[in-house]
């Protein structure tokens, strides 16, 4: 005998799919982000790949990357917009949710400001549903005059931001905190056409690099200062960094 799903209201009215938003409220899940310009995507693959990962490691079932094409270009189509920032969500089941908003601005982003938070996120390795304890430091860091949370051990290691992947330069190679993060697909895609590594950071060690920056689908950003530690933009290295970001060739949804 199948279970009824629950009888679920929003505002008042009955909502369309109660199967659905039981599964949607459960609040377990992951989801990946991205730019669509033109109906094309940087690192698509790389998205398609996080996310039958994920759904793998925690539905225990594949997850065919052409049924996710599909459903965003069938998203775009219904919007009528072929750019837009769209994000792609999994839930019980292997439901799947596809969100379609106005694009993120094209072009360098402004500078950030960044405050350290001891926090560490929970299976950094998905990008999963349930992002409580990040956005509440996020928040209250941009309450506070700041642009971003940069979450770190009790112990000073730091890891990544709430929202980004912070990298770091010592004049030679791009450094990526080793420390268990999720690993974007901005980052993924300059790790492989610029001088990166791996390596633990710590607070101790900020003063140390000659520049930061932040990453995530929306944008790459210079960093000005982390806490105390202040850093001078260095445009060379932006101007590198965007080169190398812009030179990937786009994937067809």
């Amino acid at each position: 005998m199948t279970t009824p799903p629950p009888h679920i209201e929003i505002d008042g009215v009955p909502a369309a799919d109660p199967a659905l938003l039981a599964g949607l409220m459960t609040g377990f899940g992951h989801f990946t982000a991205m730019q669509v310009r033109d109906g094309r995507v940087k690192g698509l693959g790389l998205h398609l790949a996080r996310l039958d990962r994920s759904t793998r490691e925690l539905f225990g079932r594949d997850l065919d990357g052409r049924r996710i094409r599909g459903l965003v270009a069938g998203a775009l189509a219904a919007a009528g917009v072929r750019d837009a920032s769209v994000r792609v969500y999994v839930y019980p089941d292997v439901r799947v949710a596809v969100t379609v908003a106005p694009p993120a601005p094209d072009g360098p982003a402004a500078p950030q400001r960044l405050r350290t938070v001891a926090y560490w996120r929970p299976a950094p390795h998905i990008k999963h549903l349930g992002g409580f304890g990040q956005s509440y430091h996020r928040e209250a860091a941009v309450r506070d005059g700041y642009d971003e949370a940069v979450l770190t051990s009790p112990y000073g290691e730091i890891a990544e931001g709430a929202v980004t992947n912070i990298g770091f330069w010592d004049g030679t190679s791009l450094v990526w905190p080793s420390a268990p993060c999720l690993e974007g697909i901005t980052m993924a895609i300059l790790g492989t056409r610029l001088e990166s590594v791996r390596r633990p950071v710590t607070l101790a060690d900020l003063s140390g690099y000659r520049a930061a920056l932040v990453t995530n689908s929306r944008s790459i950003a210079p960093v000005t200062s982390i806490d105390e530690v202040t850093y001078a933009v260095d445009e060379e290295l932006m101007g590198r960094v965007y080169s190398a970001y812009d030179s990937v060739e786009s994937e067809e949804l």
